[in-house]
């Protein structure tokens, strides 16, 4: 192992082991818009801006504290990298919300895997969406179905809409990148390049000629935006590659098992269709982090420290390289400081050498980390009041969470200490 791996795999223990303390000690009360993350609250009107009021009744912590609502853009803070440097948030079935209203006339049956739209989650920060297509209705339609064919309680909307909503944000965040994976059950001829391109995408099309191929690095994010190359988009079927120009996921992407077995504890197995964790032969790493069967109110468990071990875990498997997207379920519940604060501690060290991407300096040498506070504080646990109070995109069968008026489209996530792994 190199003096860099090695360097590396430090900074980021030390990182992790810190925030995994922040779950055993507790918090003050403070009032007036000054609480912090994890300090207790009454209301979203306590809290600092871009932080609600809510709790995690999951994992035993009923009174509410101010929760993170939003990810930090790692480019708006160290530009200039190439895209396989950084690590993005990316919805599991992105378009699967608990409020999308079903078909008319029709009982929707199905599982539902996120509360809000897709704009919403951009806008929080969400920067990769998996989404899955099927023909239906003379038309393609995101479906949330099983054996490959979509029936009206299981459907959705057309693709088209979605698509439109992420053309409408790059047309409107001209430094954006977004990543789409496709679950691919489409068989008409062309279907999925006239689709991107009646949504209006194709001028945002990242080529598969300019796709690395041997595990080199990817360009550099200031380029895609200089060359207007701000949407990847993977397909599971290999022959459209060739036939459409929509690139081979596990081709350029090493995936880990998805649902119950990419969740097991110390174990972080690759997905049958991807090449090994470890391989250098694909320079983009997706990490899933989700249960086979999806549950709003575990999610908020799911996202602390579960999440951040299994980071570790996954680290470890792939031979010290960083997953490039970590893909979950219900992204809005948190505990505290939730997947932003996972996403921060993953791409601070390989990006700036910091423990955090918060004590990253622009345009500073690398291992050059401001002092920042971190959060090691959690809420008091000796009471049972407050739940959620306000509204936010929620589903209406659950409590809402309360915000401050000047907040914009924030998101709960669970706590995150990352990974603990031995060296």
């Amino acid at each position: 192992m190199s003096a860099c791996t090695n360097g590396l795999s430090r900074v980021v223990s030390v990182s992790l082991l810190l925030l995994l303390l922040s779950f055993f000690s507790l918090s003050s009360a403070c009032s007036n818009g000054n609480c912090q993350t994890l300090e207790s609250c009454s209301s979203a009107t306590d809290c600092v801006p871009g932080l609600y009021c809510g709790n995690c009744p999951a994992i035993g912590r009923t009174k509410p504290i101010c929760t993170r609502g939003q990810a930090t853009i790692p480019t708006s803070i160290i530009n200039g990298l190439p895209f396989n440097k950084y690590t993005w948030l990316m919805t599991h079935n992105a378009f699967s919300n608990a409020n999308q209203p079903p078909l008319p006339g029709v009982q929707r049956l199905t599982f539902f895997n996120q509360e809000d739209t897709v704009t919403n989650q951009l806008r929080n920060g969400v920067r990769g969406l998996m989404l899955d297509m099927y023909d239906f209705n003379d038309d393609i339609w995101l479906c949330h179905s099983l054996r490959g064919q979509c029936f009206n309680f299981t459907a959705f909307q057309p693709a088209i809409n979605t698509l439109r909503e992420v053309e409408a944000f790059l047309t409107q965040n001209p430094t954006e990148i977004v990543t789409i994976i496709i679950e691919d059950y489409v068989h008409r001829p062309k279907g999925l390049s006239t689709l991107f391109a009646n949504a209006g995408l194709d001028k945002y099309w990242f080529p598969v000629s300019k796709m690395p191929k041997r595990g080199e690095d990817w360009p550099t994010v200031t380029d895609m935006v200089q060359e207007n190359h701000r949407l990847l988009v993977f397909t599971s079927v290999a022959a459209k590659e060739d036939e459409e120009g929509v690139a081979y996921q596990w081709r350029y992407i090493v995936e880990n098992e998805s649902g119950d077995p990419g969740v097991k504890r110390g174990s972080c197995p690759n997905r049958k269709e991807s090449q090994p964790l470890n391989s250098k032969s694909s320079s983009l790493f997706l990490m899933n982090y989700f249960p086979t069967f999806p549950v709003e109110k575990d999610a908020c468990k799911e996202h602390s420290a579960p999440l951040a071990e299994m980071v570790g875990t996954c680290l470890k498997s792939a031979g010290n390289r960083m997953p490039n997207f970590v893909a979950v379920n219900f992204y809005m519940r948190s505990d505290g400081g939730g997947v932003f604060e996972v996403l921060d501690r993953m791409n601070g060290p390989v990006i700036c050498g910091c423990e955090t991407l918060a004590a990253c300096q622009p345009e500073a040498a690398f291992g050059s980390c401001k002092n920042v506070t971190l959060q090691t504080r959690a809420p008091d646990m000796d009471s049972t009041a407050g739940t959620y109070s306000g509204s936010v995109q929620f589903s209406r069968s659950l409590a809402a969470a309360a915000y401050s008026p000047n907040t914009i489209l924030v998101v709960c996530f669970s706590w995150l200490p990352l990974l603990v792994f031995l060296l």
